[in-house]
């Protein structure tokens, strides 16, 4: 008897384990793709910043040469 509960107990642990192990798994895959989509937010939002700095100096040279300065 005491043998079968101890088996019994091995596997309901080792099947948690198997649990967490497999919802670590997916929290590790969730986070990456939450780290991927920010880098490629991150990466759209510079390049609307460059665009944006690049069309005001582009302004600024414009008004400069129409008033001479």
């Amino acid at each position: 008897m005491h043998r079968t509960l101890v088996i019994v107990l091995a596997l309901s642990v080792s099947g948690c384990s198997a649990e967490v192990a497999s919802t670590a798994a997916v929290s590790a895959t969730l986070k990456a793709q939450e780290a991927k989509q920010a880098q490629q937010t991150m990466e759209q939002v510079q390049k609307k910043l460059d665009a944006a700095a690049q069309a005001a100096q582009q302004q600024a040279n414009e008004v400069e040469k129409a008033t001479g300065y």
